[in-house]
């Protein structure tokens, strides 16, 4: 596994937005899709190569969004558009929108990451939100490490430090609150797997320009300009939607 990499301070965690490029040319309008009987687009979600989607996986218009569970300003943008994203856009089964994690903290933003999937597609997203409205309370448990516990987090092997920090931040408790045994909590904290394939998505997302900071926004394949819902929404609407 290629977690040495990430071992960078893990009390940095304000400093994570970047700047976007440009958004796409406006775009003929898109008709709204319905769901398949007896469904709904709004709790329709599926795991993806690099992340988790909801929505219509058809859907004409597609939105991805790389953020960082630990990010204030990934906070701020789930905080303002998720609720009119999904139930102006999703639900209308014009737009999709999937999350990928990108660990722009490095090894403080895995445990978020690893537990955010741990319970599967159905509750990714509501679990996503959750852990938004209590990053405040996890990243000031990061800060509260000692020189002591960040020297000791430096030697422990890949799979302890992942541990450790989850316990710090209380996420161990976070989720058994939701149900998942610890003992399964555990396990997907020592998923090697994941641990490599979120180290790599990160590296080859950030070498290849496609991200520059917390939250890049995507629609269509374009990184849209800002990181506000303002932002999002004119996008979208420039792309049909």
């Amino acid at each position: 596994m290629k977690l040495a990499p990430l071992l960078l301070s893990v009390v940095a965690l304000a400093a994570c937005s970047g700047e976007n490029g440009n958004s796409s040319s406006p775009a003929a309008p898109v008709a709204a899709v319905a769901a398949p009987a007896g469904t709904d687009w709004t709790t329709t979600t599926a795991k993806t190569e690099e992340g988790y989607l909801l929505g219509n996986p058809n859907a004409p218009v597609k939105l991805v969004e790389y953020g960082s569970r630990l990010c204030p300003a990934c906070r701020g943008l789930a905080e303002s558009a998720y609720r009119p994203l999904i139930d102006n856009y999703v639900k209308s089964g014009k737009v999709s929108f999937e999350f990928r994690e990108f660990l722009i903290h490095g090894a403080a933003d895995l445990p978020p990451a690893l537990l955010g999937q741990c319970a599967g597609a159905e509750p990714f997203f509501p679990i996503l939100e959750q852990m938004y409205a209590a990053q405040t309370g996890f990243n000031d448990k990061l800060q509260a490490l000692t020189p002591a516990q960040q020297q000791q987090l430096q030697t422990a092997k890949p799979t302890d430090a992942v541990r450790m920090l989850a316990q710090q931040m209380g996420l161990i408790d976070f989720m058994k609150q939701r149900g998942l045994p610890e003992a399964r909590v555990n396990q997907c904290l020592a998923d090697t797997a994941l641990i490599d394939k979120l180290t790599k998505q990160t590296q080859d997302r950030g070498a290849d320009g496609t991200v520059t900071g917390t939250p890049t926004v995507l629609v269509n394949g374009t990184k849209i300009d800002g990181i506000a819902w303002t932002d999002v929404e004119k996008a979208l609407k420039a792309a049909g939607a």
